[in-house]
């Protein structure tokens, strides 16, 4: 009989929470958890992507010089760095629930005001806010996830939470193609504004806090024997029961435990992967559109196939979650060799648009599915108190790439560089990328053995 249920029938004093979820199958109450984490990132996702969706018909009607809305790109992913690197660690004293709630009431009010800007700089100044709360939602939603599910398990459900990020970013292109024709582009912000506003109290209740986090913060014995009996509905605590688990509580700054212990090499590693990763996200996510009018699609086609970048990464993240959860960091190298060359690909598309439809589909299967690998692993990687810092922190400094990446695509398409050109010179930070998950496979093989 496994240790959590002997001390449930027998009366011992004593519960390991983690021993208790890694012995149970995933349940409805899990399955739920992350439904609701996928709403909250599908959200995140659309409100991430609108402003790309929209480029050219924003352009044209403010008419806006090629590659001129690179700064707003690059505003809103600084304000998403800011967002994670300061909401990680807050969620890792208070709670995750807290701040995934606050992140998607502001990201809405924030869309919702995009909606109404009267100029350039007004744009500039409210992407940033809307970065801000788009911040504080996705390390929250991978710990949350992470936290609640066997270890055996774990990388995969926090990769099929994380394809809510690319169905909202997916979903976001196609309703770009339907509404810019009759709408114009200001209906797409406020869609993306009154989503997050209507989801906010639907999960507000419902969602649970972490409940590794309870544990470490003591003193919550009985909302943990809810939780746990809602994991397990034929298991019962008598009163009284304790809830431990085998991690020590950390004192002091999160970031700090992200470089101790032997940690430091990892994390360096992992926010190299993160850093490439989303400078090739977010370069292809924000300018594919445009590349794609420019080789003759109309505006709204051009949001549609440019869509199956984030369908690709839906697909990727569905079908690479257990080829992660078996082979770890050796899988996530090989998955960015294969991103290199698919980005690579695109740029030899030529004009034909079938053939860069494919190519980009087969772009975000690798890319994104990569990053959702990275998520996961990084998830596991760290300890509870340090969890959503040590994913926060590697998304915040990923950040800084997915600043970087729309500049240079602005700067590329400003100087009138070829597509082969463009797409060549994206595969490069995939590389790197895969190199850096390969140095991870030994670097953590060691910290294990010790």
């Amino acid at each position: 009989m496994a240790l959590a249920e002997r001390a449930a029938t027998s009366g011992a004093a004593t519960v390991d929470v983690a021993d208790f979820i890694d012995q149970k199958p995933v349940g409805g109450f899990q399955i739920r958890i992350l439904l609701m984490c996928f709403a909250v990132l599908f959200i995140d996702g659309y409100d991430t992507q609108a402003l790309g969706y929209i480029a050219p018909a924003l352009s044209q009607d403010w008419k806006l010089a090629r590659g001129a809305l690179g700064p707003v790109f690059s505003a809103s992913l600084f304000g998403l760095m800011i967002g994670v690197l300061t909401l990680a660690p807050i969620a890792d004293v208070i709670g995750r629930k807290r701040i995934i709630i606050f992140s998607a009431v502001a990201f809405g009010v924030c869309s919702l005001a995009t909606a109404l800007v009267p100029d350039y700089n007004w744009l500039l100044a409210l992407r940033f806010l809307t970065g801000l709360g788009l911040g504080g939602a996705l390390p929250n939603a991978i710990a949350l996830t992470a936290e609640f599910s066997p270890h055996r398990r774990r990388a995969t459900m926090v990769m099929t939470m994380f394809i809510g990020f690319s169905v909202g970013a997916a979903v976001g292109g196609f309703i770009a193609a339907a509404l810019l024709p009759g709408y114009g582009w200001r209906s797409i912000f406020v869609v993306g504004g009154i989503a997050p506003l209507l989801l906010a109290p639907l999960v507000a209740i419902p969602m649970p806090e972490s409940i590794r986090y309870l544990t470490l913060a003591g003193n919550r014995d009985a909302e943990i024997s809810g939780l746990l009996t809602r994991i397990a509905p034929d298991t019962s605590f008598p009163q009284g029961t304790r809830f431990v688990i085998n991690e020590p509580a950390i004192a002091g700054m999160p970031v700090a435990h992200l470089f101790r212990e032997g940690r430091s090499i990892a994390t360096i590693l992992f926010w190299v992967v993160f850093f490439m990763s989303l400078l090739d996200i977010y370069l292809l996510a924000n300018w594919l559109s445009t590349v794609l009018n420019d080789l003759g699609a109309s505006v709204s086609a051009s949001a549609a196939i440019s869509s199956m970048f984030q369908v690709g990464g839906v697909v990727g993240a569905f079908a690479l979650g257990n080829l992660i959860d078996r082979f770890t960091f050796r899988a996530m190298s090989l998955i960015y060799l294969g991103t290199a060359l698919a980005i690579f690909l695109i740029g030899q598309s030529g004009h034909s648009i079938p053939l860069a439809t494919v190519a980009i589909f087969f772009g975000g299967f690798f890319l994104i599915g990569g990053q959702n690998a990275a998520n996961a692993l990084s998830a596991t990687f760290y300890p509870t108190m340090a969890r959503s810092t040590g994913v926060g922190w590697a998304l915040g400094i990923g950040r800084i790439g997915s600043i970087i990446g729309p500049f240079i695509g602005g700067m590329m398409l400003a100087q009138h560089v070829s597509t082969e050109t463009l797409f060549s010179y994206a595969a490069l930070p995939a590389l790197i990328a895969c190199l850096a998950s390969f140095a991870l496979v030994g670097v953590v093989r060691r910290l294990n053995a010790r």
